[in-house]
């Protein structure tokens, strides 16, 4: 019914008599309802008129008019025609195939008034059958609510796939109708096979697909933007995991062909002699480590060339352990090994002598002089740190004249040296004692000898207080001028002199200056009787401020200003006696060291 209401698939009814129901006609009142009238009994052919033929080649009745719902195709059974029915009547395997059957509305009737159509003529094999009792009211056939059962209905299967094929001898008829207004195309049922047995089942819309209901997955129309994109991603792969691989073997290998840097061409390997490299290439031939063993240790520091006899000058606490001349090897820049002996050494001085034999083509060192030195000159520094020979450092010097003390292990003064020395920031470590120091035309003009540690003390990070072996740029050298009196004094007599102004100092005065003592170590006059200074005039208790005109604040820096001088040389002492300044002249005198 077209007045707004859904249109409902009713369930296949399997009463007979629906089957012989015929279709009512429209209704006047245009309203798209009609009656239902009961069902009449056939009337019994008569044997003497040949039946006509069947409709039963068309397996739909006839639809209701424009604007009634569908009539779901009722199940009919397939009866073998009666006797006498011609054969032409039957369908034939040449002729047209019909179509499957179509479940649509007819064409709306041309006439209201004509009368509805027959219904088809039921088999001979149902005449006998006894007549079914009247209902109280005419079935109904659609069995729309409210007058059949409760309905279980809901809208047909939202897809829906294609029926299978039909054999031609196997379809039925279905005679022309004048155009569909809205056509609505349903599931179509099963086509009987040949043969025996009932063929016809039940169409259950919201089963699983019963015979003849397969619905098989249209193909998939291969989609060439698809296989593209497909080609796309494939292409992407191989080429990542190619590129990959190939990525991995020059990161390991290098690359693919082999390397060659850019590089300068050799050039011209000469430097200026007042180079660091100039002075290191020249200067290296002539510097040696030592190595020296003694007292159950051993230790390294470094030396140079004197003369063409073999004489080393190097530091007396690089070789004061050694017992004998085989506890003390030299290795020269070559790397040719050679045993030395030990020609003299002085602990006031720190400065020793030894002497290689059977060694040619030695290179001694030029000495310079200490007293042309100005502050800032630069200075390169050569010796083997940490046992690490042949090891160049540079840098200027900062000061000059620096009193240090260095040494005092032994406890009795007798190992303590005094040293007026170069200061020096070019960097000194241990193993570099007894290294030349020298200045820019490779001219030998102090030896290292000793350095400030972080600690306080002095020496080469084992003084009094050292904290911190290693240079922290404060290193200080002996001036070669006092290198070079000591070390012809140790090659000529095996000793060293120094001089002595002839008095005992009082080294607990605090005061700023020298001062004199009252008595000697031993308990005699610190005034030594026709000594130097006795000589000059000085007396006990005087206190000695400057010597040659530059300030002494304590003894230790008095004794330094004396030991950088010769013995029988003329110094100017001023003093301080009673509060008044005095002025005194006087000559040194000499002493044999130890």
């Amino acid at each position: 019914m077209d007045n707004g209401k859904p249109n409902w698939w009713s369930r296949p009814s399997n009463d007979p008599e629906a089957a012989r129901i015929s279709t009512p006609p429209p209704a006047e009142d245009g309203d798209g309802d009609f009656p239902l009238p009961a069902p009449q009994p056939s009337a019994a052919p008569d044997p003497a008129v040949p039946a006509e033929p069947p409709a039963a080649a068309d397996l739909t009745e006839t639809a209701p008019a424009a604007g009634f719902a569908v009539q779901e195709p009722q199940p009919l059974r397939a009866e073998p025609l009666p006797a006498g029915t011609p054969a032409a009547q039957a369908p034939s395997p040449g002729s047209e195939p019909a179509p499957a059957v179509e479940l649509t509305k007819s064409a709306p009737a041309a006439d209201a008034d004509a009368a509805p159509t027959a219904p088809a003529a039921v088999p001979a094999a149902d005449e006998d059958r006894p007549a079914a009792p009247q209902p109280l009211h005419a079935p109904d056939e659609y069995r729309t609510p409210p007058y059949g059962e409760p309905g279980p209905w809901a809208p047909a299967p939202p897809v829906q796939r294609p029926p299978a094929p039909v054999p031609p001898q196997q379809q039925a008829a279905v005679p022309p109708t004048a155009p569909h207004p809205h056509p609505q195309p349903h599931p179509q049922g099963p086509v009987p096979p040949q043969g025996g047995g009932s063929p016809w089942v039940q169409y259950d819309p919201w089963g699983a697909g019963g015979p003849g209901f397969a619905f098989e997955p249209a193909p998939a129309k291969k989609s060439r933007k698809g296989l593209a994109v497909a080609g796309a991603l494939v292409f992407a792969l191989i080429t990542g995991v190619v590129g990959g691989g190939i990525g991995a073997y020059v990161e390991r290998n290098g690359g693919l062909t082999t390397v060659e840097l850019p590089q300068a061409e050799a050039g011209d390997t000469d430097r200026a002699p007042d180079s660091v490299a100039g002075i290191a290439a020249s200067a290296l031939p002539g510097v040696v480590t030592l190595h020296v063993r003694g007292n159950g240790s051993s230790g390294t520091g470094t030396g140079f060339v004197l003369d063409t006899k073999g004489h080393i000058l190097t530091n007396n606490h690089v070789v004061d352990g050694a017992e004998s001349s085989e506890d003390i090897s030299v290795t020269f820049s070559s790397g040719e090994t050679a045993r030395a002996k030990l020609i003299g050494k002085d602990a006031g001085y720190d400065l020793a002598v030894v002497q290689v034999t059977g060694v040619s083509g030695l290179k001694p060192l030029p000495l310079g002089n200490s007293d042309n030195v100005r502050v800032g000159d630069p200075v390169v520094a050569i010796g083997a740190p940490f046992d690490l020979s042949n090891t160049v450092t540079s840098g200027i010097i900062s000061a000059k004249e620096r009193p240090i003390t260095a040494g005092g292990e032994k406890g009795d003064g007798s190992d303590v040296s005094y040293v007026d020395a170069l200061q020096t920031d070019a960097p000194i470590n241990p193993g570099n004692s007894g290294g030349p120091l020298l200045d820019s035309k490779a001219r030998v003009i102090g030896i290292n000898s000793a350095i400030r540690a972080a600690g306080g003390g002095s020496g080469e990070g084992e003084g009094a207080g050292a904290s911190q072996p290693g240079s922290i740029g404060l290193g200080f050298a002996i001036p070669v001028n006092q290198g070079k009196r000591v070390a012809e004094e140790l090659i000529n007599t095996g000793k060293a002199t120094h001089p002595v102004i002839g008095v005992s100092l009082d080294m607990q005065f605090n005061g700023d200056g020298a001062r004199v003592g009252e008595k000697g170590k031993d308990g005699s006059a610190s005034v030594t009787a026709g000594g130097p200074a006795a000589k000059a005039g000085l007396r006990p208790g005087d206190v000695i401020t400057k010597v040659d005109g530059q300030r002494v604040h304590n003894g230790e820096e008095l004794i330094v200003k004396i030991r950088a001088h010769r013995p029988g040389d003329e110094l100017e002492l001023t003093l301080t006696r009673n509060g008044k300044e005095l002025t005194k002249t006087l000559t040194l005198g000499s002493s044999q060291g130890t």
